[in-house]
């Protein structure tokens, strides 16, 4: 089975942008994007309160088991970097309730999707750590997506994914103020080769630099 990385962070803060300079500077590796269109269009089907317990469950067992899957196909490869892991679908299911000051026992309700969810963990997780301004930054010069939920997410959910990843020991970290896309891409693929190292993976077409 191969190795799995994820990246992770605050909405904005470069992700996706690092896939695809990944996927340019280092073709040996699998790029796994964040495509949940699917998900979202049996979401919008269902057309869910997010507010009722009930409807918030049957919402994350639509993302948990996407993210299942998602991860077992990441696994058939060598190495995997993935935009968000399952990682991040456990921090929403539990960090949502605690945003909108629901008490939802939502770890008895997902117990069974919950504990298979938690077997589809990636090998390491670099977390890519900004400051606000640095986010909102990113976030005004990004034409190419809308974020609706940006100023809730900054405020609520950021606070909270901080503190559920301090608790992980899987997790790197890599503060990104005031770096360009190039030096950024350099730091992340760094991090890559040496996760591979570590798990002596070693590819042929490239002379894995220190």
């Amino acid at each position: 089975m191969g190795l799995v990385l994820s990246l992770q962070g605050g909405m904005a803060v470069g992700k996706t942008t690092m896939l695809e300079y990944l996927k340019i500077h280092a073709p040996y590796l699998n790029i796994c994007f964040e495509d949940n269109s699917v998900v979202i269009e049996e979401v919008r089907k269902m057309n869910p309160d997010r507010s009722r317990f009930d409807d918030f469950v049957e919402v994350q067992r639509l993302w948990i088991n996407s993210a299942i899957c998602r991860f077992m196909e990441a696994k058939k490869h060598e190495v995997t970097v993935m935009d968000f892991g399952p990682e991040e679908i456990e921090f929403y299911t539990f960090a949502y309730p605690v945003s909108i000051k629901a008490e939802w026992r939502v770890d008895k309700a997902l117990s069974k999707e919950l504990r298979i969810l938690r077997e589809c963990q990636p090998d390491r997780i670099l977390f890519l750590e900004a400051s606000e301004d640095t986010l909102k930054k990113h976030n005004e010069n990004d034409h190419k997506r809308k974020r609706h939920t940006f100023d809730y997410y900054i405020s609520k959910m950021l606070p909270l994914k901080k503190t559920w990843f301090r608790t992980m020991d899987n997790v790197d970290y890599l503060c990104i103020d005031g770096m360009e896309t190039e030096e950024m891409g350099e730091e992340v693929l760094k991090w890559v080769r040496k996760c591979m190292r570590k798990k002596g993976i070693i590819i042929k077409k490239e002379i894995i630099k220190s």
